[in-house]
């Protein structure tokens, strides 16, 4: 048994049992793949995949149990990896990092920034996806870090802590009968026209649907978008007014729109950073996590994770 064995299983299922795309992705042959598999198979004496002909169609029973073993025997193996490079002193490596949309555009571009300049030898990756596919990728082995609004708490598998608090915000285009309202607004007032905002698992708007519905409403949302940009576009086309994260809010450059603190009317949100149990983390990602949030040090982190 080894590794590449090991690895050829778990890219299957990451790749959709296409082959071609495997052998892409670990750099060999279709056939290299398949011999892999099969020498794995003959060693545990199970077939893992369910077949047509040379195609994979799928995990057998078989191959659904020992699918978690397989990923965890790889995640372990990359953990002692790190552990060997950090103890020999060696500032460099890959750091991997999930995060919603909110995040990466707006709370990451400065932190990405300071920690590059710290650690310019650490090879940076940033995904992005909802809350849930964050979770997912972290739980894969595929992200390190992860950075997310909903869902993180919600996974066993996941040590998660808190980042900071937030707000949304709703947003109006010039001249819109809302901004005399200022702070008083309410959320009658709001579902007195069309809305724009988030889709549902992205930045807060299940807090959104929520507090609708805790009054009796039925909001009219006409549109949806995981992007704020997208989301104010459309408010300066005057199709509806806009909620979106606070911190998607620009005073410079959405200087002709008007934003009102809507923290009053829906429930605050909270920004955690999510890691996998049992990992090891490189010196430089608890540099990126204090880069982020400068109260999470590394004896903060640890305390999480029950070290």
């Amino acid at each position: 048994m080894n590794f590449q064995q090991l690895r050829s299983v778990r890219e299957a299922v990451r790749c959709g049992f296409n082959l071609t795309e495997v052998a892409a992705a670990l750099h060999t042959s279709q056939p290299g793949v398949s011999r892999q598999v099969r020498e794995l198979e003959e060693e545990l004496g199970v077939e893992l995949f369910e077949r047509a002909g040379k195609r994979l169609l799928g995990l057998t029973s078989a191959g659904k149990a020992l699918l978690p073993i397989v990923e965890r025997v790889l995640l372990d193996a990359d953990s002692l990896r790190r552990a060997g490079q950090e103890l020999q002193g060696r500032e460099e490596g890959r750091l991997s990092i999930a995060a919603t949309h909110s995040q990466a555009r707006y709370a990451l571009p400065h932190v990405v920034r300071d920690f590059r300049q710290r650690w310019p030898r650490v090879s940076l990756h940033l995904h992005q996806g909802s809350p849930k596919q964050v979770a997912e990728m972290l739980l894969a082995g595929e992200a390190d870090i992860g950075i997310a609004t909903e869902a993180l708490a919600s996974y066993d598998q996941l040590v998660t802590l808190p980042c900071y608090r937030w707000s949304h915000s709703i947003v109006l285009p010039p001249g819109h009968p809302l901004i005399e309202r200022g702070s008083a607004i309410t959320l009658q007032d709001l579902a007195a026209y069309p809305i724009i905002t988030y889709e549902q698992g992205y930045t807060g708007r299940s807090h959104i649907d929520a507090a609708f519905a805790a009054a009796g409403l039925q909001p009219d949302v006409v549109l949806t978008a995981m992007d704020a940009d997208v989301i104010k576009t459309y408010v300066e086309l005057e199709m509806g007014v806009g909620i979106v994260a606070s911190i998607a809010i620009d005073e410079e450059r959405d200087h002709h729109l008007h934003a009102i603190d809507a923290g009053h009317l829906f429930q605050i949100n909270v920004t955690r950073l999510g890691m996998r149990r049992n990992l090891w983390l490189p010196g430089f990602a608890f540099g990126f996590i204090e880069t982020f949030v400068p109260t999470l040090t590394r004896d903060e982190v640890l305390k999480a994770f029950g070290d």
